[in-house]
């Protein structure tokens, strides 16, 4: 039904799917990875694979993985949460105030959104590797 809905919409595939990356980036700070995949796909693979990206169906699935599992680990470091940021500053001890390893992470955020620009433009960077397995 959600599905539906959101077909009805009428919004563009590259809409659709940035609405569900910021999803991916809210929920990817606050939930694992492994979590997150597992009960946000099944929800979201349905209306993403009706959509029409200009790739095959099979190529649409490889893409939207990869996009899907950077967004989700780009949340894990993302504040207010940013579980893995927490992991390394419970490594680090006192050496290290969360605040300094938060201002740290600022330049892995910004080459993680250089790297989804660059994925989300042109999809075939992706896909290199798996279209030469073929």
């Amino acid at each position: 039904e959600l599905a539906a809905m959101i077909l009805e919409a009428e919004l563009t595939p590259m809409v659709i799917l940035i609405i569900i990356l910021v999803f991916y980036v809210i929920g990817g700070c606050v939930m694992d990875s492994l979590s997150m995949i597992l009960l946000t796909v099944p929800i979201f693979w349905p209306i993403l694979a009706e959509m029409d990206f200009g790739m095959d169906v099979e190529d649409v699935k490889i893409w939207f993985g990869i996009v899907a599992l950077i967004v989700v680990e780009t949340g894990l470091i993302t504040p207010p949460v940013g579980l893995n940021v927490f992991v390394i500053a419970n490594v680090v001890g006192k050496e290290a105030p969360i605040d300094k390893i938060f201002a740290g992470i600022t330049r892995f955020l910004s080459v993680d959104v250089i790297v989804l620009v660059l994925i989300m433009s042109f999809p075939m960077i992706s896909l290199l590797i798996p279209m030469a397995a073929r």
